[in-house]
């Protein structure tokens, strides 16, 4: 259990905090080179890591302070698809109420809407391109998954979708604790407005910022000079999900053989209350063993399906290591369009010098064109030059404003990690110790029976 509780990479020295100003593309400066940040800027990172604390001490006025949220209930419910074919879907009571309210005594009732799986996704996709330096909160699975024999894995399945219930009003809560996220006027308007809530998104438009899956795939292949802090977070995120996913598989296979035990006793029970009634001497004694064996075989479904509580808090951030991933994803992109345009106001400053010196540094076919049909003249090279001067011009504009962003973005995505690191050592400690004192509970009321 050590790693899922272990601090992630870049702990005493990611950079952090809240601003998104930068302090080395000023006016007439030279544009940055795209190999990462120099001694300087991780010495400004560093102290904003340290800084990051304090600045989301400042921004803790979360939504959480204002109303209570709520996912009161699920209702199972039919109805035609965009297909316009039956389905039968889950809905999902939301429910919210002003903390005012509460405070001053009232009693009014809460809002309260509907809203089904599939809007939950939407609300969170939306989240993920919109603000691609936060660790985004999962959604609870859509099927289950790493369960014991007695759970069905069908998503409609009352436990399931009861446990599921719980996940969805977590990620409502942790969305409206962040203190970015909660001030997103789509997830408020998620929260109070029922009808016309999906074109409101889908009118935003934000499936046209998305990034595609091979372009992200492309950047993390030729991207020549990766951030050594994102590599390591991606690698922690890789075992992160890799320990806990077998944690879960462990658990479930024990889980099996305990259940498998204590029904076992159930037989016994049977056994021994039939053997009670042909019994004269033994009979009573018979029959207090049959029943202290039935109340063993029974106690160990309440058992398990108190773990099965204790696994979903699990699952969560089993979920929360593609949610590092994505951030990791999007770094890589920036650094790959970084290094592209500095790649080409290199060749366009290139060209610019060898049209005006008349020298050619490397072979290339306009070259070879020259050589063959005449060089040009002078007042076509000029015309090329003040042209490749313009791209040039316009090439360090470009570059300055990669390097701001790329920079900005690295701020904003450590301080949103220290952010992270700090709730998940908090989570999964609460998590461990409650399940391993759930597990001694249930070894003295199994030495009780006995």
């Amino acid at each position: 259990m050590e790693h899922p509780g272990a601090e992630s990479p870049g702990g005493g020295s990611s950079s952090g905090g809240g601003s998104t100003s930068s302090t080395s593309s000023q006016e007439g400066e030279e544009p940055e080179s795209p190999g990462g940040p120099g001694p300087e800027e991780e010495e400004d990172d560093e102290a904003a890591a340290a800084a990051s604390p304090a600045t989301y001490a400042m921004m803790e006025d979360c939504l959480l302070k204002k109303i209570e949220i709520s996912v009161a209930e699920a209702e199972k419910r039919t109805g035609r698809n965009a297909m316009n074919m039956q389905e039968t879907y889950t809905a999902y009571l939301v429910e919210t109420r002003a903390v005012e309210s509460q405070a001053e005594g009232q009693c009014s009732p809460p809002d309260s809407l509907w809203r089904r799986y599939s809007e939950f996704e939407l609300l969170r996709n939306y989240l993920l391109v919109n603000y691609p330096h936060v660790i985004v909160p999962p959604l609870p699975e859509k099927r289950a998954e790493f369960v014991w024999h007695k759970l069905a894995a069908d998503n409609m399945d009352p436990d399931f979708v009861e446990r599921r219930r719980i996940g969805l009003e977590n990620f409502l809560l942790r969305v409206a604790s962040h203190p970015i996220l909660c001030q997103e006027k789509i997830f408020n308007a998620f929260l109070t407005k029922e009808g016309g809530w999906k074109e409101t998104v889908n009118e935003t438009g934000f499936q046209l910022k998305a990034d595609s899956r091979l372009k992200a795939l492309n950047a993390t292949f030729r991207v020549k000079n990766p951030d050594r802090r994102f590599t390591e977070l991606k690698h922690y995120s890789d075992e992160l999900q890799s320990v806990i996913s077998h944690l879960l598989r462990v658990r479930a296979r024990v889980a099996d053989r305990l259940y498998g035990v204590y029904k076992v006793h159930g037989n016994y029970g049977r056994v021994f209350s039939e053997w009670s009634a042909i019994e004269k001497e033994m009979g009573d004694g018979l029959q207090s063993a049959g029943h202290h064996m039935d109340v063993y075989a029974a106690s160990i479904d309440d058992i398990l399906e108190e773990e099965e509580h204790y696994a979903d808090q699990l699952k969560e951030y089993l979920f929360y290591a593609e949610a590092l991933r994505a951030v990791c994803r999007k770094h890589e992109l920036l650094q790959y369009e970084l290094e592209m345009a500095a790649q080409d106001l290199t060749s366009k400053k290139q060209q610019c010098e060898e049209l005006a010196t008349g020298t050619v540094r490397t072979f290339s076919l306009k070259g070879m064109t020259s050589k063959l049909f005449g060089q040009e003249t002078p007042e076509q090279r000029e015309a090329k030059i003040k042209v490749l001067e313009e791209q040039i011009r316009d090439g360090e504009e470009q570059l300055k404003a990669k390097n701001l962003e790329s920079r900005d973005f690295m701020k904003s995505a450590w301080t949103d990690i220290e952010r992270f690191k700090e709730q998940k050592n908090h989570d999964l400690k609460e998590a461990l110790i409650s399940y391993a004192v759930m597990q001694i509970s249930m070894c003295k009321k199994v030495s009780l029976l006995d």
